[in-house]
C-alpha cells in the first residue's frame, strides 16, 4: 500500500500546477504627492512597475537602510543630496523630472484668501489646526515653514500646527474637515475634490519646488533606466500637467 501511495504522490508532484510570483522589472519608491500621476503613467507603460509612496524623508531612510528600490522620485533635493552623500545613489544618474507649486486649500466652498494675513487665517481656523507636512521632514512641510517664515507668522502659528506624515495625509484631514486649511501641493488640490485652493503661495517665499529622480546604487536594473526614460516622453509629461505639476527644463 505504501509503495502504491508513494507512486501516486510522485504523480501528483510531476502534473500539480506550481504558482509563481512574479517579479516586477521596476521597483519605485516615490513621493506620496506623485501617486495620481504616476499611477496613470505606469498603467500606460508595457512592463510590469510597482511603486511604493510616501514621505521622501521616510523613502530616503529606507533606501539608506537598504530597502529594495530600483528607481526613488522625491520631492527634496536635500534628501537626495543626502542620499548622495551615502553614495546611496548611481553616480550622475539624478535629474529633476517635475515641479510644483504650493498651496492653501481649505474645505470645498471655503472664500478664496485676498492675503493671508494673521488675523484673516486665525478667523479661518476658528479654534482648529492648521494641516502640514512634518515640517522637519516632509518636503511640503519644510516649504510650508519657509513660507510661514518668510511672512514672519512661523512662530506665531507653530503652536496650532496639524503635522502630517505626508502631504496627502494633511490633504485628506482638510477633505475630511477635521482641519480648516492645509498647506499642500496645487497637484494634490487639483486631485481632491473636497478641498478649494484659497491663496497661491508665492513661489519666492520658499525654495524652488522640484522632483529629483535618481537610480538606487547596487541594482543595476537596466529596466529602471527605461521606466526613467519614459517618465520624460511627451504623454507622460503631459499627464503631470494635466494633474498640476509644472515643466522643467531638463539636462539628460
Amino acid at each position: 500500500m505504501r509503495s502504491i501511495f508513494s507512486h501516486i504522490a510522485a504523480v501528483c508532484t510531476l502534473f500539480w500546477p506550481t504558482w509563481v510570483v512574479a517579479q516586477p522589472d521596476v521597483t519605485v519608491f516615490a513621493a506620496a504627492s506623485l501617486r495620481d500621476a504616476l499611477e496613470e503613467a505606469v498603467a500606460g507603460y508595457e512592463g510590469q512597475v510597482v511603486v511604493s509612496y510616501g514621505g521622501s524623508g521616510q523613502i530616503a531612510r529606507q533606501v539608506a537602510q537598504g530597502a529594495p528600490a530600483d528607481l526613488i522620485i522625491l520631492a527634496n533635493e536635500a534628501w537626495v543630496d543626502w542620499l548622495e552623500e551615502r553614495e546611496a545613489l548611481v553616480a550622475q544618474s539624478r535629474n529633476d523630472l517635475v515641479g510644483n507649486r504650493l498651496v492653501l486649500v481649505g474645505p470645498s466652498g471655503s472664500a478664496p484668501l485676498s492675503e493671508p494675513t494673521k488675523e484673516a487665517l486665525f478667523e479661518r481656523l476658528d479654534g482648529g489646526r492648521l494641516a502640514i507636512g512634518q515640517v522637519d521632514g516632509v518636503p511640503a512641510g519644510i516649504y510650508g515653514r519657509q513660507w510661514l517664515e518668510a511672512v514672519e507668522l512661523w512662530s506665531v502659528f507653530t503652536p496650532h500646527l496639524a503635522q502630517a506624515e505626508n502631504v496627502r495625509a494633511a490633504l485628506l484631514w482638510v477633505a475630511r474637515e477635521e482641519a480648516p486649511l492645509g498647506i499642500v501641493y496645487a497637484s494634490d488640490a487639483q486631485a481632491e475634490a473636497s478641498v478649494d485652493v484659497l491663496y497661491d503661495i508665492p513661489s519666492n517665499l520658499h525654495d524652488e519646488i522640484v522632483y529629483p529622480m535618481a537610480m538606487v546604487a547596487g541594482r543595476e536594473n537596466t529596466q529602471a533606466e527605461r521606466f526613467a526614460l519614459y517618465l520624460y516622453s511627451p504623454a507622460v509629461q503631459d499627464i503631470f500637467l494635466q494633474q498640476g505639476f509644472m515643466a522643467l527644463e531638463t539636462e539628460q
